[in-house]
């Protein structure tokens, strides 16, 4: 069996590194995955946010803890890990009393888009493989609408 989840959004936080007790470093942060639509019976802009948590392993957590931060874009590809006492996402309920959702992600590729936040980026993308070595790549740029997912 396979499973391959892709998703681009912003950080919603600085991303948060920690050690295990063998020493691998392992990187949590939250990813927020806007969608926009007009409906179109009222005609008014309507807005959905997805949050995932992604954890991420090893040289490539490092990477990702010295190099994001809130805000930024990046892409995530890795697998769906679902709250292992429910089976699905994990569930709690906001201040104002609404119930919320969030999907984990282990993640096997963070690709870093867009500048840096500091006026320093390019528009150009960072490949972080597992191994944690940095790939140049040119990115297209695309406006939100463009991209088909």
């Amino acid at each position: 069996m396979y499973q391959k989840l892709v998703i681009v959004g912003n950080l919603g936080g600085d991303p948060e590194m920690r050690y295990m007790p063998d020493g691998q470093a392992v990187t949590g942060f939250s990813v927020a995955c806007n969608r926009r639509w007009t409906d179109r019976a009222t005609g008014q802009p309507q807005e959905e946010v997805t949050w995932f948590r992604v954890s991420v392993w090893g040289a490539q957590a490092e990477a990702v803890n010295q190099y994001l931060r809130k805000g930024r874009q990046v892409l995530v590809e890795g697998r769906l890990r679902p709250e292992p006492s429910t089976g699905g996402p994990r569930l709690w309920t906001r201040n104002d009393g609404s119930v919320a959702a969030s999907f984990e992600v282990v993640a096997d590729r963070v690709q870093f888009l867009g500048s840096n936040g500091n006026g320093n980026g390019n528009g150009q993308g960072n490949n972080i493989g597992a191994d944690g070595h940095t790939i140049e790549t040119t990115q297209p740029k695309y406006e939100e609408d463009d991209i088909p997912f």
